[in-house]
């Protein structure tokens, strides 16, 4: 085939590849999908790409349909060839890849992020030192598994010269999996161009009326131009004979190719059909599998020789895909399960259980028990390598498969938790349902309520979770009594703790009191538990119920004993969190803030990517309440993309709500309306009162700080009385300071008392400084002249040694001086607005800035805006960054915990130290200290 025949008319996507290619060379991260029918070109631009490569590296992998189910398959044929690399990456990377591709027995439960934050690393470097280009062809085919690592790294690249390539047909599904990849479509070719193909391919060359016909006919598809003209006779070709009709053209082409097969000798046609089942083209395994069904070795030859197969010494390859499809739909299904049951035999023989589970499974006429414990222990493998979706596909599978009823459910069951860690939450949930029908009233109902439960709260109605989650503690009760769950009683105790911490989680963030009190009692109820984080868990629940219920004394004391018992080190994030939660509770948001950045960190240790984005919802919030309002952002962007990228539409609601307090304090009032209204749009249909308070108290805070004191008190108000998330108690806690700024300006000071009498009640047990710093500040407000001043000097003196409360030290020394201003004490005054106006300069707190300079110039002193931190000049990878490296952590620690290479850190660095006027680590971190 000459270069005229493949790549004519393909300028443009040419053009696009050079493009690529020279990114990749100039060491910039590079992705690129062609996307088009069968036989437009794509493979042939693929090649064409790996020749024009050089200096770069290539690594090549193309899907196979009888792999698509098999958890990293395509994976482990991309990057065989730079295997060796592995050593280099970070340790939980390196164990998560090694496990992935069969190099080592897997660790058991790997995040699926994990795997793929591996193998960007592992691609990155490869790119040393000439870059690297990857190219994938028939991605439609490529495992699940495989794709979603592939399609990982290409959200991340840098600057590390890796460019990865795809080619795929083009499908609605292809272009929903592609979606965040830039796209070509290689379409046909106009009437010139391939024209120049049917004159290359044809005995003689077409008359121009013929030519237009055929490509008219063909849509000027390559492979349709080249098949046809290569069936069309010489009378046809000059129109000296009529054409046929129809011809043999777009669905036509797999008939061209069935009548080529059906041609063919019988054996040949077996060992055919033998290689389109096989599907990883290992030649002696076809070979082997065609002998025991009595084709001899050299009965390939004729399909070589009629140009449907190349043989190479690695391998068998169809010469298209098409090829494969028309051998499989010409042969009849007693035929194909013949060749899928030679095929387990020879693979269970070579020693691949799980390859041949899954020809066996196709080879089964009904429900076979053995088979189907064969596909849940291939798919257990799967599982425990990071392949969460390919194992759910097989288990489901497995479960067609099973005949007795209860365990058709758990593997259902068990199909549906994998989906949703492979980020297939609508799979999940049909799983889960299957699960649910196929238990009746003998399957664990408890527990599939639970998931159910889960997934809802995960990214459904909150409400509905709450739901069903107390529906699950009352059938977890029952199951314990008359002891049917097949369980101790140590392990139905900590079961049915899981589920009231689910239902915990869920009465949180409807902010539904009564299940919280619920729920306290019956964690009461419950054994003390021996095992620590479960006892400490169970007193939160049970303090947080007593405390909304009304015994303010025992509840406090309960969370006081749960929050002393947390260790220095040990717990994991989420236990963490809901340390968080129970100093918040307690008035203490200072406190909960430190625990909830603590999760972060440890989150990112862990390893464990699928926890991160609710994990950075306190981590962001925490940031925020400590005056990092860029960081705070920065890590909501990162959690609201780990968010859309795992299917946790909920916590999505949750950055967004929180990125418009951010954009609030900034002053940005486009990006703060945005913000809150997309967050809006999810927490309201699902019920999420946490969010929706935090997105309302974003535009109540904007109207705050831009001086619209009656839209302020309207909206803070609203929080507490009406609309949808009204009365959630985090929500009406958290807004409470800025309701009676709001209040006080609109001139309804008994609103702002109710506040403040409010605020008293919640933090009577808070006992942190910055608890009682607010609360100072709130009686300040409504206090009489004579001793509002006391009260704010009070409250700053209490945030002096508070370096997280700069934001809250500055609108404190604002507060002073206008009331200082006002009572036409002006020497007094300058210094706080003076203070006021510097530090919101530096927080980027841009109208509250121009009110102290507002106030500074009333009180004669002409006050210049003040340069911003240095930090506030970042972008929010580069602060991600910055943060790491300031606590210590090495350059390749920083790129493992942040999902990105050792060489886009790096690249970061070198552009952050000028900005921040470093020269070194140290120096960065006095800065950020």
């Amino acid at each position: 085939m000459t270069a005229v025949d493949r790549l004519a008319g393909r300028e443009r996507e040419l053009a696009a590849i050079e493009d690529f290619l020279t990114g990749v060379r100039a060491g910039t991260g590079q992705a690129l999908a062609l996307r088009g029918e069968p036989g437009a070109g794509k493979t042939a631009l693929l090649l064409r790409a790996a020749e024009r490569a050089a200096p770069a590296r290539v690594l090549r992998a193309t899907g196979a349909e009888p792999e698509s189910q098999m958890a990293f398959a395509a994976l482990h044929q991309l990057l065989r060839p730079v295997s060796g690399l592995v050593d280099a990456l970070p340790e939980a990377q390196r164990e998560a890849v090694r496990g992935a591709l069969g190099l080592a027995a897997p660790t058991g439960g790997q995040d699926r992020f994990l795997v793929s934050a591996g193998v960007l690393s592992l691609l990155a470097e490869a790119a040393v030192p000439d870059g690297l280009v990857c190219i994938v062809d028939d991605f439609q085919w490529v495992d699940r598994a495989s794709a979603d690592a592939l399609l990982f790294a290409a959200r991340r690249l840098g600057a590390d010269g890796v460019g990865l390539l795809f080619a795929a047909r083009d499908t609605a599904e292809a272009r929903h999996t592609l979606k965040d990849v830039p796209g070509l479509t290689v379409a046909g070719l106009d009437a010139a161009d391939a024209a120049l193909v049917l004159a290359a391919r044809s005995a003689v060359p077409p008359v121009p009326d013929v030519a237009a016909l055929v490509v008219a006919a063909t849509g000027g598809n390559p492979l349709a131009l080249r098949e046809t003209a290569g069936l069309l006779t010489p009378e046809q070709l000059t129109g000296r004979a009529p054409l046929p009709d129809p011809l043999p053209v777009g669905d036509g082409i797999g008939a061209v190719f069935g009548e080529q097969i059906a041609r063919l000798p019988e054996a040949t046609r077996l060992v055919l059909l033998v290689a389109a089942l096989e599907g990883l083209g290992d030649l002696r395994l076809v070979l082997r599998a065609a002998a025991r069904l009595g084709a001899a070795a050299d009965a390939v030859d004729a399909a070589e020789a009629a140009g449907l197969l190349d043989i190479e010494p690695t391998g068998i390859r169809f010469r298209h895909p098409l090829i494969r499809s028309a051998v499989h739909a010409g042969a009849g299904a007693a035929d194909r399960r013949a060749v899928h049951r030679a095929l387990a035999a020879e693979s269970e023989e070579a020693g691949d259980s799980g390859r041949g589970a899954r020809h066996r499974a196709e080879a089964a006429l009904g429900p076979d028990e053995d088979i189907a414990a064969e596909l849940a222990a291939a798919a257990g493998l799967a599982r425990a390598r990071g392949g969460y979706a390919d194992a759910a596909r097989t288990l489901i599978r497995a479960a067609d498969l099973t005949p007795d009823r209860r365990t058709r459910s758990l593997r259902l069951k068990d199909a549906a938790v994998a989906a949703w860690l492979g980020g297939r939450p609508g799979q999940a949930r049909s799983s889960l349902a299957a699960a649910r029908e196929a238990a009746g009233d003998d399957g664990p109902s408890a527990e599939i309520a639970q998931l159910s439960g889960r997934f809802e709260l995960h990214s459904g109605d909150a409400a509905e979770a709450l739901r069903t989650f107390l529906a699950a503690v009352e059938q977890a009760s029952v199951q314990a009594s008359e002891h049917t769950s097949g369980q101790t009683p140590e392990q139905t105790a900590r079961a049915r703790l899981s589920i009231l911490a689910d239902a915990a989680e869920a009465a949180s963030y409807v902010g539904d009191t009564d299940a919280a009190v619920l729920i306290g009692r019956r964690a009461a109820e419950l054994p003390e538990p021996g095992d620590p984080a479960d006892a400490f868990l169970r007193d939160v629940l049970i303090g947080a119920g007593a405390l909304q219920g009304g015994d303010s004394r025992g509840g406090a004391q309960r969370l006081r004993r749960a929050l002393d018992a947390v260790p220095d080190d040990g717990f994991d994030a989420l236990l963490l969190l809901w340390a968080a939660a129970a100093a918040s509770l307690l008035g203490e948001g200072d406190v909960g803030a430190r625990f909830g950045a603590r999760a972060g960190r440890v989150a990112r240790v862990s390893g464990m990517v699928g926890t991160l984005p609710v994990v950075l919802e306190s981590t962001a919030t925490a940031e925020r309440m400590n005056s990092a309002f860029a960081l705070s952002a920065a890590l909501s962007e990162e959690g609201l993309a780990l968010a859309r990228e795992t299917g946790i539409t909920n916590s999505a609601a949750a950055h967004l709500a929180n990125l418009a307090v951010c954009a609030a304090v900034r002053g940005d009032e486009a990006d703060a309306r945005a913000y809150a209204h997309e967050a809006l749009a999810i927490a309201i249909p699902h019920r999420l009162g946490l969010r929706v308070g935090v997105a309302s108290y974003a535009l109540g805070l904007l109207d705050l700080g831009l001086g619209r004191f009656e839209q302020a008190h309207e909206r803070l108000t609203a929080l507490t009385t009406a609309g949808p998330g009204a009365g959630h108690p985090a929500a009406v806690w958290g807004s409470t300071a800025d309701r009676v700024e709001a209040a006080v300006g609109a001139g309804d000071v008994d609103a702002a008392r109710a506040s403040v009498d409010f605020l008293e009640r919640w933090s009577a047990n808070a006992t942190s400084p910055r608890a009682r710093a607010l609360l100072a500040r709130c009686r300040a407000l409504v206090a009489d002249d004579g001793a509002a001043p006391e009260l704010l000097r009070h409250s700053l003196d209490l945030l002096a040694d508070d370096s997280g409360a700069a934001y809250d030290r500055a609108r404190t020394a604002l507060l002073l001086g206008e009331r200082l201003r006002r009572e036409r004490r002006v020497g007094e005054a300058r210094p706080h607005l003076r203070h006021a106006a510097e530090a919101f300069g530096r927080l980027g707190a841009v109208p509250w800035e121009r009110r102290a300079l507002g106030e500074l110039r009333a009180a004669g002193e002409a006050g210049d805006r003040a340069e911003p931190a240095a930090l506030t000049t970042l972008t929010a990878q580069e602060l991600r960054i910055t943060r790491l490296v300031a606590e210590g952590l090495s350059n390749r620690d920083v790129a493992a915990r942040l999902f990105l290479s050792t060489r886009t850190v790096e690249y970061h660095l070198y552009k952050v130290y000028p900005k921040l006027g470093v020269t070194s680590r140290t120096e960065l971190a006095r800065l950020l200290a």
